[in-house]
């Protein structure tokens, strides 16, 4: 069900609760303000690309998306990726590639692949995030410092080394504005009744009125880096399409869907606990998607949930989507008749402000805190994610997170599997009733998975019978799962055993189970009349066939 609707069936567009959106939706739609002009222009973008993203994005997510609070635009989780691409593929690239991601989107929505994405583990999501941090962090030196953009370098070494080389070459009427807008956005929110009025707003107008004032001329604004913010609205506008076009951009498109994804539904988390609603992961996709699809045909770029101004708008009130609405709608008026002060704007103020929005991305004092609290390899997991966020790219450092991730996860399920001979103490424990075993059978009880990584342990276990009893009754009493490989190993054994002259019986196998072995072969090797839902049923079959058997030798 999408957020709007859900909001009208369950009265929380009714004319009592307008006010309190509204007014969330303005507040939200002037701090969305600075920060989407600031994250176009690190993308590498001009900074009215960010706010028509913020605009569009904000009314589909709005009205499609699965979370009736959530407010989308531009993030700093795309600065890196997105900024790379407009190096690589150009702007038009860029906008292609979010298309596409876009379309990735709804086709995860489709698949129901929005619970599957929020189980990527904490500590590459922790990792890859301060990654991003630092990366965007390290990226706006020039524009906080004053000194010369350097030339575009492909590994980050060598751009910080740059960097560190160039500090003394500042700016100081740059570093002065930059310093200012910095100590505003860390102290206004620290102070009572001040702290209601959004930080990032007031540093910028004020280091807009300054440079407006003094006009210091070796201070870039938005005014001489791009020529102003165009006065209107967006302009319908569809790029360039062609089959090459679309097959180099596959790659970039997919990292742009599964961030996307990621941080969307990231944000609805926070917005969940938060205002005590449950978003829907599968419509929230969806309208994340429809957002990339529409936002590159009004000149925008990439966009999702945005967790900062998500929070924003259930702090001041916003319960419906009729915030995000508003929020747009003031980003739409603000065009319409301010755009033409922007011309003085110091992308100083917007370093400082993207100085802020890296270290909470980066989470410092809970990266700290993990790596100190958290078991070995999910600190190895952490730091690696992080440094390849760094260092290569993101892609390599959540493939690799990932990766390692579901490694280790398999081994600590390899070790929980327990496969053993039960003894008639411990069947009767189990089964309520006394149990005695014939000299000639034998049971075997399973716990755990048996999937491929664990199916050695299976293995050993019945290797190391030592007597050859006439039958053998495998109990599945703890088994989950079992995967192809597991059925495929344990035919092997099964065959193995009946050349020994052991008769196998399984029992306590699960409807799920009994189903794979049903789907596949395995029955015909086993025996059709050989697996049985209760152990008591197993037992009485081996029983019975020894009792013909010894009455056929007398």
């Amino acid at each position: 069900m999408f957020a709007i609707q859900k909001a009208y069936l369950d009265g929380s567009l009714s004319k009592d609760k307008w006010s309190n959106n509204i007014i969330a939706g303005l507040v939200v739609g002037v701090v969305a303000l600075p920060l989407a002009m600031a994250f176009a222009i690190a993308s590498g973008v001009a900074p009215q690309a960010g706010i028509y993203t913020a605009i569009i994005a904000g009314i589909f997510v709005s009205l499609f998306g699965g979370s009736p609070v959530q407010i989308a635009g531009p993030t700093g989780a795309f600065i890196v990726l997105l900024s790379s691409i407009v190096v690589n593929y150009g702007f038009e690239g860029l906008q292609i590639a979010t298309m596409m991601a876009g379309i990735m989107l709804i086709l995860m929505s489709v698949a129901k692949l929005g619970t599957v994405i929020r189980f990527i583990p904490a500590p590459v999501i922790m990792g890859f995030t301060a990654g991003i941090g630092v990366t965007i962090w390290v990226g706006q030196w020039p524009y906080f410092f004053g000194f010369p953009q350097l030339p575009y370098m492909v590994h980050f070494h060598e751009k910080l080394w740059a960097m560190i080389q160039s500090l003394p070459n500042s700016d100081l009427p740059t570093l002065g504005i930059a310093v200012l807008s910095l100590a505003l956005l860390l102290i206004l929110p620290k102070i009572p009744y001040i702290k209601k009025v959004p930080a990032p707003i007031v540093a910028m107008v004020v280091a807009t009125i300054i440079q407006a004032v003094y006009q210091f001329p070796s201070v870039l604004t938005i005014g001489s880096a791009f020529g102003g913010i165009p006065q209107g609205l967006p302009e319908f506008s569809i790029p360039i399409l062609s089959f090459d076009k679309i097959l180099t951009l596959i790659g970039p498109a997919f990292t742009i869907a599964m961030l996307g994804a990621i941080e969307s539904l990231l944000s609805a988390v926070v917005a969940d606990g938060m205002s005590g609603t449950k978003h829907e992961s599968n419509t929230e996709l969806f309208g994340q998607g429809l957002a990339n699809v529409f936002a590159p045909l009004f000149g925008g770029i990439a966009s999702t949930g945005a967790i900062a101004r998500t929070a924003t708008n259930i702090r001041q009130g916003g319960n419906s989507p009729l915030a995000g609405i508003i929020h747009a709608i003031t980003l739409c008026i603000i065009l319409l008749f301010l755009a033409p002060y922007a011309v003085y704007i110091p992308l100083a103020s917007m370093a400082a402000i993207l100085f802020v929005v890296a270290y909470n991305m980066s989470d410092a004092p809970r990266f700290v805190r993990m790596l100190i609290l958290a078991p070995r390899p999910d600190q190895v997991i952490l730091l690696l994610t992080f440094f390849l966020t760094i260092f290569t790219d993101l892609v390599v450092a959540v493939n690799v997170g990932v990766v390692l991730a579901v490694l280790q996860f398999m081994r600590k399920m390899v070790n929980t599997i327990d496969v053993h001979e039960a003894s008639c103490a411990e069947l009767s424990e189990q089964i309520k009733h006394e149990i005695t075993i014939h000299p000639d059978i034998m049971v075997y009880t399973v716990e755990g998975p048996l999937f491929f990584g664990a199916i050695s342990a299976f293995d050993r276990a019945l290797n190391s019978i030592h007597k050859d009893p006439k039958y053998l009754i495998i109990r599945f009493v703890k088994v989950p799962f079992v995967d192809l490989t597991g059925l495929r190993i344990l035919r092997s054994i099964i065959e193995e055993l009946q050349k020994r002259g052991i008769e196998v019986l399984l029992s306590d196998v699960s409807y799920d189970i009994r189903r794979e072995m049903y789907k596949s072969d395995f029955l015909d090797i086993l025996g059709r009349h050989h697996m049985y839902r209760k152990f008591d049923s197993a037992l009485h079959k081996a029983e019975h066939d020894l009792a013909l058997l010894e009455a056929k030798e007398i």
